[in-house]
């Protein structure tokens, strides 16, 4: 998937997941696939943002408010963690043109 978005593009998590709460994080079960994914405690914190479509904006800026993090940091990691959701069938990139 060509992942070049915008501040502005939406996110948001497909119908295609269950979630349920494991140690500090969360385990994804990809209903398509069959396959399951682990999410760190601020990954769980992410996909409970985008259970409602959230621009990658408002994410990072989420994310900054809550975790001591550089903001250079938080960028890469948000979009690796966005991309990896997106290109595994988790979730939905939503260009604002689009919206």
């Amino acid at each position: 998937m060509n992942w070049n978005p915008s501040d502005h593009d939406l996110v948001s998590a497909t119908k295609d997941a269950v979630a349920c709460e494991f140690g500090e994080g969360l385990a994804l079960l990809n209903l398509r696939s069959n396959i399951y994914y682990s999410l760190n405690g601020v990954g769980a914190f992410i996909w409970d943002l985008i259970q409602a479509p959230k621009s990658i904006g408002d994410i990072r800026g989420a994310v900054l408010a809550r975790y001591n993090v550089e903001p250079a940091r938080c960028k890469a990691d948000v979009d690796a963690l966005l991309k990896g959701l997106a290109d595994n069938g988790l979730a939905r990139l939503h260009h604002e043109e689009l919206v």
